[in-house]
C-alpha cells in the first residue's frame, strides 16, 4: 500500500496492485507513525530532532495553555486515572493559575509580577 499526503495523515490509498485510488482512507492502523518514518519526515521537514513521544507532551501543553480541560486532555492523552494528567502537568497548570491571578491584579487596578517571579518556579523532574 501507498499513502499520498503527510505523514500521519494519508489522503488517499493505493495498493501495489493497482494506482487507483481507494475510495476509502487508509486505516489509522496503516498510518506511518514509526519513530523512524518520524525521524525521516523531520529531518526532511528541516525540523530538529526530538524524541516521537516528546510529541505527547508538548501537544498536552499547548492544549492546556489554550483553555482545553484537563480531562479532555486526559481522554486524549489515555490516561487511566485524572490524577496522573494533573501530575505530570502540574507545572503547567501552577504557570497558568499565576497567570490568572496576574490578570485579576491587573483587572483590580493592580500591577502585574515579573515573569521571572521566583514564586511560580516549579521544579521538574
Amino acid at each position: 500500500m501507498v499513502l499520498d499526503g503527510p505523514p500521519g495523515r494519508p489522503t488517499t490509498r493505493r495498493t501495489p496492485a493497482s494506482s487507483t485510488p481507494s475510495s476509502r482512507p487508509a486505516p489509522a492502523s496503516s498510518w506511518p507513525t514509526t519513530p523512524w518514518t518520524y525521524a525521516a519526515a523531520s529531518h526532511s521537514a528541516g525540523l530538529r530532532t526530538i524524541r516521537f513521544h516528546d510529541l505527547r507532551h508538548s501537544t498536552a501543553t499547548l492544549l492546556l495553555e489554550q483553555g482545553v480541560d484537563l480531562v479532555v486532555i486526559k481522554e486524549l492523552l489515555g490516561h487511566a486515572h485524572i490524577g496522573v494528567t494533573a501530575g505530570v502537568y502540574a507545572h503547567v497548570r501552577l504557570r497558568l493559575q499565576r497567570q490568572a491571578i496576574d490578570t485579576l491584579n491587573v483587572a483590580l487596578g493592580g500591577v502585574a509580577d515579573l515573569p521571572d517571579d521566583p514564586s511560580t518556579t516549579a521544579v521538574v523532574r
